[in-house]
């Protein structure tokens, strides 16, 4: 048997719509992260950037169960001392719509060089207006 290598040249990339309106943060960012990575292809290899390109459109609609919109916290370190920032999941929403989307998926993809190059293949927009129509998208239905 031979291991079979797909060249960048001879890939095949195809993009995919995900509309996020109402539909649970998790189980968006999850079908995502499984097509950025290409994981849906019998040609997988977890070494190569095998994925296609993903549009979320209506970030700014996903669904949280519970109290997650007010409980749940996202943080960063702005590099100075004490520059520890927290944000709740509603004021994160106010300031940048696509934001905890955004989050959610690169923490579902490998760290490194390919999960930033994978990283790359994600559009997310908080309204229903993209500019890939001219791509054809394929929509998934969750």
């Amino acid at each position: 048997m031979k291991t079979i290598f797909i060249k960048d040249a001879e890939q095949k990339r195809d993009w995919y719509i995900i509309d996020a309106a109402g539909k649970p943060l998790g189980r968006v960012a999850a079908k995502a992260a499984a097509i950025l990575r290409g994981k849906n292809k019998a040609s997988f290899t977890p070494n190569q950037e095998m994925g296609d390109y993903v549009v979320i459109i209506n970030a700014e609609k996903v669904a949280v169960s519970g109290n997650k919109r007010s409980d749940k916290l996202y943080r960063h370190y702005t590099g100075f001392v004490r520059g520890l920032r927290s944000y709740t999941f509603e004021k994160l929403l106010e300031r940048k719509p696509t934001e905890p989307l955004i989050r959610t998926i690169n923490g579902m993809l490998p760290s490194g060089r390919l999960g930033r190059k994978i990283a790359g293949n994600l559009k997310v927009y908080a309204g229903s207006e993209h500019p890939y129509k001219a791509q054809n998208p394929k929509t998934i239905e969750l």
